[in-house]
């Protein structure tokens, strides 16, 4: 989770998201020399003393600097329709879980075991203790299993809601008679925090998602006890 004086991305907790922070990392360069050849290329503008009376045209300039741009652009683009590609992937889920967004929490529903189901409401203030953060943590967590495949069903039951984890690198809008999905893969185990980022309504007082990302024997034991 994110940390004072963080200013970068959260760490990665999904092959999307590590592939994503990559691609930061990628165009941020790309910016950099960018903004390294105008600056370089202003200052001696402004202390060069070098005129010409008689140039009226430069061809080879002005081709330079149209096909450099598109140059530059495709360097950016391939690899962000490459990640766009593999967000929309749906690879065999071994399991799929439901999220409905009602005013103001979040209702979860693991549609491949029988009546396991329930309400995620976030810890009041008053409630809160030392070891759980303010305004991130819920009462009920998303128990899920690591290093396999989980499709996400995402809807609303009244306004637009949005279910977004960005250590995962999911955010899918939560929309009344729309289902989205979306696929992630948790690849260590521990405790992820995330937050509606819509503004659905007066009151609206963050709706947080916690998921705890346990391994598959935990996990199992988990749906027994509840079984």
């Amino acid at each position: 989770m994110t940390t004072w004086l963080n200013m970068t991305l959260q760490d990665g907790a999904s092959p999307i998201m590590e592939q994503l922070i990559f691609f930061h990392d990628h165009t941020l360069m790309i910016m950099l020399m960018i903004i390294t050849t105008v600056m370089y290329m202003m200052t001696t503008l402004l202390w060069n003393k070098h005129t010409s009376r008689f140039m009226l045209e430069g061809q080879l300039i002005e081709t330079t600097w149209t096909i450099a741009p598109a140059i530059i652009l495709a360097f950016i683009a391939m690899p962000s329709l490459r990640l766009l590609y593999l967000m929309d992937e749906i690879h065999n889920p071994t399991m799929t879980l439901k999220a409905v967004g009602h005013q103001w929490y979040w209702s979860y529903e693991y549609s491949d075991f029988t009546k396991l189901e329930f309400d995620s409401y976030m810890i009041p203030q008053e409630e809160n203790q030392a070891s759980t953060f303010r305004l991130l943590d819920t009462d009920n967590r998303i128990v899920l299993p690591m290093n396999s495949p989980i499709r996400l069903v995402v809807t609303a039951a009244d306004v637009l809601h949005s279910w977004t984890i960005p250590s995962l690198g999911v955010k899918t809008d939560a929309t009344p008679g729309r289902l989205n999905q979306v696929s992630f893969s948790i690849n260590h185990p521990g405790i992820l925090y995330g937050q509606c980022s819509e503004i659905c309504g007066a009151n609206h007082s963050f709706m947080p998602i916690t998921i705890e990302s346990v391994s598959a024997n935990h996990f199992i034991n988990w749906v027994s006890s509840l079984s």
